[in-house]
């Protein structure tokens, strides 16, 4: 992917990969229907419940009728999965942190088994053992869960990365900075199976202005020289309720925050970032209109 140029270039609507997160109950391939109600052409989903530890098996025929759903659909290489919120590989409680590391090793199985390439993990909070000790320890655990997954790519299912996603910062979270998500990038042994996942309202509330052209250059030089823009796979597009700073992550519909319509006409229209996931994670209903609002949003946002 080029780093060098960072200038907005024209580009089509129906060429970018735009979609939101999906409610998997019914069944998984339930979640590709959902996204297909509201034309989007990427994905996110959990792939167990976010708020539980134990998770129902997966039979064959509900991982089979998912992969041919997602391959009939275009949504196979753009489909992501959010890891629990249950999570923290960053714990100084050795018992939620070997808890956490069996956790997310199941999720990266699962995904491995469902053909979903990207899983994204919040990096977690070190609880007072300090910064530097909350990072090493993510950095330790992400390898044992990469490392302990290697045979399942031998056997010909899905290689999945791991995307660290950029959070708002609130408490002893960490991932606030991209220092901190570079730390756990450079320090784990596995890193190159590692990617990030860029969050417009996290990054804001974080403190990093973006909102309009030449804010938009400097943080995103600050993140190539931290991180290196190559490392993100992925966006979770949201505005924010609360404002720069804030350390708030609050999501809102896009335009109706605090990022504002600029910000998002930038990403879009980066052509580092044309082929990325984009995924919405902003409040909706059962009938999906305010997807379908947010990403027409979207897309008219983009140059034609």
């Amino acid at each position: 992917m080029p780093a060098a140029r960072s200038d907005p270039s024209p580009r089509r609507a129906d060429a970018l990969r735009l979609g939101a997160h999906m409610s998997i109950a019914g069944g998984m391939a339930l979640a590709v229907s959902r996204a297909q109600e509201v034309q989007a052409s990427a994905l996110q989903v959990f792939v167990k419940s976010a708020n539980r530890w134990k998770a129902r098996a997966l039979g064959p025929l509900e991982v089979d009728e998912f992969r041919r759903a997602a391959s009939a659909a275009g949504l196979a290489r753009h489909t992501l999965a959010h890891a629990s919120y249950l999570l923290n590989l960053a714990s100084p409680d050795e018992t939620l942190w070997h808890r956490s590391i069996t956790a997310l090793r199941e999720e990266r199985e699962r995904c491995a088994s469902l053909g979903i390439p990207h899983l994204v993990v919040h990096p977690g909070a070190h609880m007072g053992s300090g910064r530097e000790q909350g990072l090493a320890r993510i950095a330790t655990a992400l390898d044992r869960v990469l490392r302990e997954g290697e045979g399942r790519a031998r056997k010909g299912e899905e290689e999945v990365t791991i995307l660290l996603e950029i959070t708002a910062g609130a408490g002893t979270t960490l991932g606030a900075t991209f220092e901190e998500i570079a730390f756990v990038l450079d320090r784990a042994r596995c890193g190159e199976r590692l990617g990030v996942c860029f969050d417009t309202c996290h990054a804001l509330a974080a403190g990093y202005e973006f909102r309009d052209r030449g804010s938009y250059r400097a943080t995103f030089r600050s993140l190539q020289g931290s991180i290196g823009v190559e490392r993100i796979r992925a966006f979770h597009l949201n505005d924010s309720r609360e404002g720069l700073g804030s350390r708030v992550d609050r999501h809102a519909h896009i335009g109706k925050g605090q990022v504002g319509l600029e910000a998002f006409r930038l990403i879009l229209s980066d052509p580092r970032f044309r082929d990325l996931p984009m995924v919405l994670e902003t409040p909706k209903g059962e009938d999906l209109s305010e997807d379908r609002m947010n990403l027409a949003v979207l897309r008219s946002l983009v140059n034609r």
